[in-house]
């Protein structure tokens, strides 16, 4: 799974990898421990078919529910049957998106904690996890954007830490995942799969990530360098 992420780029940085102009992407600021229910940037395709970054609560909230709070458990959705659950199949067939990130934590029990771990390219470059999105109609008549990211089995490089993982789509694939056109998920279902274990590389951190508030770029430090 996946229930924490770090995005730090710049703007300029994020609408290069996504073909964007600068205009089409909103102000961010660095963060270091994005958590569920939080707003986080993601790249979608709009109306016209062009692409578009935008803001969405993490948590998906489907059309259908009756309480939003359903959103705070849909964080992640499970790539192999997110196409049959009621909560993601008419997303997966229409309102598929991107949600960009530097790196993600995952936990391991360790002795009596659970130590987190920073999982993030080898090479620095940025993420691009696959995604669905969902339009929620509040009952006063205002409406709620939400995003879950789909997991996939653990590469041989994550399996040490957890079984399962985000899916991380290649810059060659954007156009496919994101295209409206393609309403068949078998037909992108060959994009939900592992990433080569040899693009991530991960590290022990402080446990300070365990608390919501706090949110700074030495959470990123191995615990090798700051016992913290």
């Amino acid at each position: 799974m996946c229930g924490r992420f770090t995005l730090s780029v710049s703007a300029e940085d994020l609408a290069r990898l996504f073909a964007l102009a600068p205009s089409q992407v909103p102000p961010l600021l660095p963060r270091y421990n994005i958590a569920p229910t939080q707003p986080v940037v993601v790249v979608r395709t709009d109306r016209a078919g062009d692409r578009e970054a935008v803001f969405m609560r993490w948590g998906l909230i489907p059309s259908w529910a009756r309480d939003p709070a359903i959103g705070g458990r849909m964080i992640n959705a499970r790539s192999e049957t997110a196409a049959e659950k009621p909560a993601f199949r008419a997303a997966i067939r229409r309102r598929r998106c991107l949600v960009p990130a530097d790196g993600f934590y995952e936990w391991r029990a360790e002795g009596r904690i659970k130590q987190p771990y920073y999982i993030h390219p080898a090479e620095g470059a940025l993420l691009a996890i696959a995604g669905l999105w969902e339009r929620w109609l509040a009952p006063d008549g205002g409406d709620i954007e939400t995003c879950t990211l789909l997991t996939t089995a653990a590469n041989e490089a994550v399996a040490a830490l957890h079984d399962r993982m985000p899916v991380i789509l290649a810059p060659q694939d954007f156009s496919r995942w994101l295209d409206p056109a393609v309403t068949d998920p078998a037909a992108i279902a060959d994009l939900l799969r592992p990433v080569a274990p040899d693009r991530l590389t991960w590290q022990p951190v402080s446990t300070r990530v365990n608390r919501v508030g706090e949110d700074d770029a030495d959470l990123l430090r191995s615990v090798a360098a700051d016992a913290g």
